[in-house]
């Protein structure tokens, strides 16, 4: 399926259904990974178990409410669900269909019925590579956190991720954080550098 434009309500909640039907024909070849605050919608879920059915691999990143079930026999054996939880609040909604052109949008919706049916929110396709991929590394570094990362088992309980024996310890949040830093400081060296190019022109 090909999404060109933003999308609102009903559109959304249609367009996220068709891509999630489209990686469940592809079977084992598909994959979907979607971070957001909180999963209620029960058609989003029924299709999310479908694929899972298929062979999907699916992973979710839902920092509150959840109300899909993953790794129950036969349903949900191929989606997992986890919850990072550190000093920064986590708000983004990303989500990345394999098969989808793009691949990857950005929204201001969760997949709940009030955002999906009644409220007016956008869910927007990322078509610049670099940033689409960009993007991608965010989600990958947040299933690999093992240091602030919560997993929902299949009996509705969370348990911290542990980190295994030689393991590296990956922070998610303080990776990004370095990361912002760095950008800021090469930002500010920047345009600092050429308020004195223009400074110097101007009194020339």
């Amino acid at each position: 399926m090909e999404v060109h434009s933003s999308q609102w309500t009903m559109q959304m909640k249609e367009s996220l259904l068709e891509m999630i039907k489209s990686e469940r024909n592809h079977g084992e070849k598909g994959r979907i990974i979607a971070k957001m605050n909180s999963l209620v919608d029960a058609d989003v879920i029924k299709a999310l178990y479908k694929a899972s059915m298929e062979g999907v691999q699916i992973d979710l990143i839902v920092r509150g409410i959840c109300c899909l079930r993953p790794g129950v026999s036969g349903i949900s054996d191929n989606i997992r669900v986890r919850s990072i939880i550190g000093k920064y609040l986590e708000h983004s909604r990303i989500f990345y269909f394999k098969h989808a052109k793009p691949a990857i949008y950005i929204s201001s919706a969760d997949w709940m019925p009030r955002n999906l049916e009644k409220r007016f929110e956008l869910m927007t396709p990322i078509y610049d590579q670099a940033l689409s991929l960009k993007l991608l590394d965010l989600l990958n570094l947040q299933l690999n956190d093992n240091v602030l990362a919560w997993e929902l088992q299949n009996d509705g309980e969370y348990r911290l991720c542990q980190l295994l024996e030689g393991q590296k310890p990956i922070n998610s949040q303080t990776f990004l954080e370095q990361y912002v830093n760095r950008l800021y400081k090469a930002t500010k060296k920047t345009t600092s550098s050429n308020y004195l190019t223009k400074k110097k022109k101007i009194f020339k």
